[in-house]
């Protein structure tokens, strides 16, 4: 898997800036998605992610005219026009261009029209993403962890991975309220992870997993999932604890399964876990229509990924052929478009 820039560095926020004219930081990051753990590690238990390096967000900070400025998809114009849902994005920027020592930024875009323009630096940002939007992948996190990233290599200054999560978090909470930590965690990773509590340890992944995803064409919400699974616990708190309880045995137990490649396991355990966010209400009709359509053409497990309420639902499939298979009987089930991730061993 690759790396993007300065992802293991130290941190050096503190260092001074030399401000030249039309330079240039990149940053580059890749999206997630979550095995086993969904909602269970919003209470503490642990969870079991992947980085997906086929889907990727690129930032490009560049020094221009005064102010802030942002190029995307979604917005082209000035920070102070942003829409609203660009929030995070305007959050990353701006505090990852104070953390970086780019501290003229911040003053620039809050002077009075009275200051002189020609001394206030500028700075415009770029995002390219291939990660679906609100679909669980951690499209957010993935576009604040290049941000940061673009802006420390703008800097010329080093950033350590703990910095990094602390700026991806900041973002984060604007976009999510009270963000586990996983999201973040996992852009910046090179292989499977285990999430508890906000620990990180690698895992073993004993023979390479074919993963068939399928984009649901549903925005998913992680805090309004969160809301409702908040809301059936304080309905039914021993039943809903149990479930989740069951959620975080089977990420635990999924350890020795991915060390060992036992793929009827890993399935197994996938299908189950689908059939418990279903119990908590974080599924849907689409999504489980999706699922039993992968299980169907032969998928030895598919649940869905992420928060829920829409998003992605993947499905272990035998090999690339067999996964496109498999993306064909899900795209017939509704899904908008499916594509094939490769796990590799590790």
């Amino acid at each position: 898997m690759s790396r993007a820039p300065h992802a293991e560095s130290r941190d050096a926020a503190a260092s001074p800036v030399r401000q030249t004219a039309e330079r240039r930081g990149v940053g580059v990051s890749h999206a997630k998605a979550i095995l086993f753990g969904e909602h269970a590690v919003v209470y503490g238990a642990p969870a079991i992610a992947i980085p997906v390096t086929s889907l990727t967000a690129e930032a490009v900070i560049e020094t221009g005219p005064p102010g802030l400025g942002i190029a995307s998809a979604l917005f082209t114009g000035p920070v102070s026009a942003a829409p609203a849902r660009l929030a995070p994005v305007v959050t990353a920027l701006k505090s990852s261009l104070e953390r970086a020592g780019l501290v003229g930024a911040i003053a620039a875009n809050a002077a009075s029209a009275t200051d002189d323009e020609s001394a206030r630096p500028g700075f415009l940002l770029s995002i390219t993403s291939t990660i679906p939007h609100e679909r669980g992948l951690g499209s957010s996190a993935a576009v604040s962890a290049a941000i940061a990233r673009a802006a420390f290599d703008l800097a010329g200054v080093d950033l350590d991975s703990e910095a990094l999560f602390d700026l991806v978090q900041t973002s984060e909470r604007v976009a999510h309220g009270t963000p586990s930590g996983i999201d973040a965690r996992t852009v910046a990773a090179s292989g499977a992870i285990r999430f508890n509590r906000g620990a990180v340890a690698p895992i073993r992944i004993g023979t390479p997993l074919t993963i068939a995803f399928a984009d649901s064409g549903h925005p998913g919400s992680t805090a309004q999932a969160v809301g409702s699974v908040q809301a059936l616990r304080e309905r039914a708190p021993e039943s809903t604890d149990a479930l989740l309880s069951r959620l975080a045995e089977i990420a635990e137990q999924s350890i020795d399964t991915l060390a060992e490649g036992n793929r009827t396991a890993i399935g197994a355990a996938m299908s189950e876990a689908h059939a418990i966010l279903h119990n908590v209400g974080v599924s849907s009709d689409h999504l489980d229509a999706i699922v039993a359509a992968a299980c169907d053409a032969g998928a030895a497990g598919a649940k869905l990924t992420g928060g829920g309420l829409g998003g992605c639902v993947i499905a272990l499939a035998d090999s690339p052929a067999h996964a496109d298979a498999v993306g064909d009987s899900m795209r017939r089930a509704g899904a908008i478009r499916t594509w094939t991730v490769e796990v590799p061993a590790a």
